[in-house]
């Protein structure tokens, strides 16, 4: 039998990752997973998110128990184990070793993006909360153990031309493009979060992909913390999938490395 295909894709939050997680469930090779250690990061950290108590209530919050299902049995017996992944619920005291078993990707979105729309969410919340700094990090991590940097793909190119990008992304991981990818049925999944209530309203509307909307301007503060996030997104950038001819990343690794620039300053 051809071994499974796990793919870990990591993003910060507000960065089309459900709508993402909603194209691969849609081929029916693949089986999804949504954000399997938040739990864990809430449990751990203490942080008080939306739903929490129902969050805890109905997922795994020891970390060493949600990696063995990641790394176990694929639901369904498919071919395909799609994992969306939030970057900051990765905390430092959670082993990595893991993330050997799959085909990481780093799913990116500028921080003006993410801001905006994060904040519409939670209004207080400090820099590490949209998980910036920890993405550039699990990047680099990723790029020392392959030796060459793993795929990168920019939200805004998705939402312009999600054929392409998408098929693209399936070459990268190795799996065949699929058309069901495009489209999918409004509403909630089974395998939606605890927290989808709190989240999810837009991309339950959603039939596809829609074409990117322009940034509303930001205030002061959230400018401020908008230049500070960005060495990290343009870290990752210039490995977006979408800048090479065969959409594979450059084969060299990253030599310049942007880390702890998220601070600690609230917004």
């Amino acid at each position: 039998m051809t071994p499974s295909v796990r793919i870990a894709m990591w993003s910060g939050p507000r960065n089309i990752s459900t709508a993402m997680m909603r194209a691969f469930e849609n081929r029916p090779d693949t089986a999804v997973i949504d954000e399997p250690f938040y739990a864990a990061y809430l449990e751990a950290t203490g942080i008080d998110h939306p739903l929490r108590a129902e969050t805890l209530a109905a997922h795994e919050s020891d970390w060493r128990k949600v990696v063995s299902v990641l790394t176990g049995p694929v639901p369904g017996g498919r071919d395909v184990f799609y994992q969306k992944h939030i970057t900051h619920h990765m905390l430092p005291e959670f082993d990595l070793a893991w993330t050997g078993q799959c085909r990481n990707v780093f799913l990116i979105r500028t921080p003006e993006a993410v801001l905006s729309s994060y904040s519409v969410k939670r209004p207080e919340f400090l820099p590490e909360d949209v998980g910036f700094s920890r993405q550039s990090e699990l990047f680099d991590r990723e790029c020392d153990r392959l030796g060459k940097p793993p795929p990168v793909v920019d939200a805004d190119d998705v939402l312009r031309d999600p054929r392409a990008v998408l098929a693209r992304l399936c070459v990268a991981v190795g799996i065949p493009f699929s058309e069901r990818m495009l489209h999918w049925p409004a509403g909630p999944r089974p395998t939606d979060g605890a927290w989808a209530p709190a989240w999810y309203d837009s991309v339950e509307r959603s039939t596809g992909f829609a074409a990117p909307r322009s940034v509303p301007a930001l205030g002061d503060d959230l400018k401020a913390l908008a230049d500070t996030l960005r060495p990290c997104y343009a870290h990752l950038a210039r490995y977006n999938i979408m800048l090479s001819s065969t959409g594979m990343s450059s084969g060299k690794k990253p030599t310049q490395r942007h880390r702890g620039t998220e601070g600690g300053m609230n917004t």
